[in-house]
């Protein structure tokens, strides 16, 4: 347990509408996604949104990252630079990761969008994806482990014929936006922590169509598939309790 924040009631009420809001950002840029749109387009749209609001972007300039939405096309895992010559094209996958910071406390999801028409595998997989975390969270309960998360994740994913990224897991969120504990999203040694009433974990399974190697580009922040096939990606925030998890940011 040592080092991972357990949340106060206050901190949790934070949290929640950091949350909500976030679920009103990802549902607007859900709206707006089209063929013909830049990534920088959908970057603007949603920074305007946080603003709205009167929040901050969790992701702008956090560690130098230049944008407010991580916008990831096709194979881009994650960590896509917004970028004006980057345009949305019929047939592509969409990856958007956010964060809202509401009066210094932090929410944190990801969703992944068909540009108009896409091709049944590439469906599938944003499918598999999305309830892989669904499958996850089952485990998300006070008493369990945190691997027991990683291992239902890895299970259902490589059930339907996709992998799960190894380089890359969820986090512990509150107060700064990365805090321990580390969620993979695969079974490794050991159990890890017991889960407590009060953690507050963003669970993000990252999922290819192909190998579940990756690597970074040049920019130092997009991630890509080595392989060049498709992944998708999907993030809540949630907290656990006595009973089921509760899911911050989607609501």
């Amino acid at each position: 347990m040592s080092g991972i924040s357990i949340k106060s009631a206050d901190e949790i009420a934070k949290m929640k509408e950091a949350g909500r809001i976030l679920s009103i950002v990802h549902d607007e840029l859900a709206a707006f996604i089209r063929p013909g749109i830049s990534t920088w387009d959908i970057d603007q749209k949603g920074y305007e949104i946080i603003k709205s609001f009167g929040c901050e972007p969790s992701f702008l300039n956090y560690e130098g990252y230049p944008g407010s939405i991580c916008v990831s096309i096709d194979d881009e895992v994650v960590h896509g630079i917004p970028n004006k010559k980057h345009i949305l094209r019929e047939g592509n996958i969409v990856s958007l990761d956010a964060g809202v910071i509401y009066q210094g406390y932090h929410s944190d999801a990801a969703r992944t969008h068909a540009v108009g028409q896409i091709s049944e595998e590439a469906q599938k997989l944003i499918d598999v994806t999305q309830e892989s975390f669904f499958q996850g969270i089952t485990c998300a309960k006070a008493g369990n482990y945190l691997h027991d998360i990683s291992e239902k994740i890895q299970k259902y994913v490589e059930s339907n014929g996709f992998s799960v990224v190894r380089d890359l897991v969820g986090h512990g969120i509150g107060a700064r936006l990365h805090e321990e504990p580390e969620i993979p999203n695969y079974k490794t040694r050991g159990r890890g922590p017991r889960l407590v009433p009060g953690m507050t974990l963003a669970v993000e399974p990252m999922v290819n169509a192909g190998s579940y190697d990756i690597w970074w580009l040049e920019d130092d922040w997009t991630v890509v598939t080595q392989d060049g096939s498709l992944s998708a990606h999907y993030e809540n925030t949630i907290l656990i309790t006595e009973d089921e998890p509760v899911i911050l940011s989607l609501v």
